[in-house]
């Protein structure tokens, strides 16, 4: 067994205190943080908690039906701002956006697998072609300035890996990366914890907390799994 994936082997290697601040109230992070990107925005549900902190917010979401829903949601909030589009390790490349009948909530570049066994009534009624960009891309284009955000957070429906594949030039303005994964194929050749926790240790971050949120027995588990980049990167 992979000692990153059992309890035992958590607790061995996250900071006990992290770990629990991290149970009891998975945002106390934030206290930490000065600004988040979000990539897989959809309607901005985490915005009064990034308000609260006081956190610069830079939302990304593909759909253009939803982005136009989330900015008008946002605009009670100066230090909030998006960006519509799709952010994979690619430029300019050409996909079909699968749209999920629950808001959008569950929208992927990838085809649904065993993500129907644990949310059955969850199923995809259309496609959009968007090209995508990278993140790194992005912050040319649009002249981010990355020093006012220092939290990446990912919900992309499996195409996660993807994300940091082609963020690589802006990890090390990062401190903190938290992203939504399972640990099976709950979208077709989507990324798993094994994937994503290799590349960002590769890249010089550590796993300080790892959540299961959902499980099904036979099936899987979905987690929120939080890293801190090492002393070495860290630029506050």
């Amino acid at each position: 067994m992979n000692p990153l994936t059992s309890r035992k082997g958590l607790l061995s290697i996250v900071p006990r205190r992290l770990l629990n601040l991290f149970r009891g109230n998975p945002d106390s992070f934030f206290k930490k943080s000065k600004g988040v990107i979000h990539i897989g925005a959809n309607l901005g549900q985490e915005r009064d908690i990034y308000a609260a902190h006081g956190l610069n917010v830079l939302w990304i979401e593909p759909i253009p039906e939803i982005y136009e829903r989330l900015v008008k949601l946002i605009a009670p909030f100066p230090k909030q701002k998006a960006f519509c589009r799709l952010i994979t390790d690619a430029d300019d490349r050409e996909y079909e956006l699968n749209l999920s009948n629950n808001d959008g909530r569950s929208s992927s570049i990838f085809d649904l697998a065993e993500h129907r066994r644990l949310w059955p009534d969850t199923s995809f009624t259309g496609k959009i072609a968007m090209k995508s960009v990278s993140l790194s891309t992005l912050v040319r284009r649009e002249s981010i300035d990355l020093s006012a955000y220092d939290t990446l957070v990912m919900d992309t429906q499996g195409s996660e890996l993807l994300v940091l594949q082609g963020a690589v030039e802006s990890l090390p303005g990062f401190r903190f990366i938290k992203t939504e994964v399972a640990d099976f194929e709950s979208y077709k050749s989507c990324c798993q914890f094994p994937e994503i926790n290799e590349f960002l240790v590769n890249q010089g971050f550590r796993l300080i907390a790892k959540h299961e949120f959902v499980r099904k027995r036979g099936t899987g588990s979905y987690y929120d799994v939080l890293y801190e980049a090492g002393s070495n990167r860290r630029q506050v």
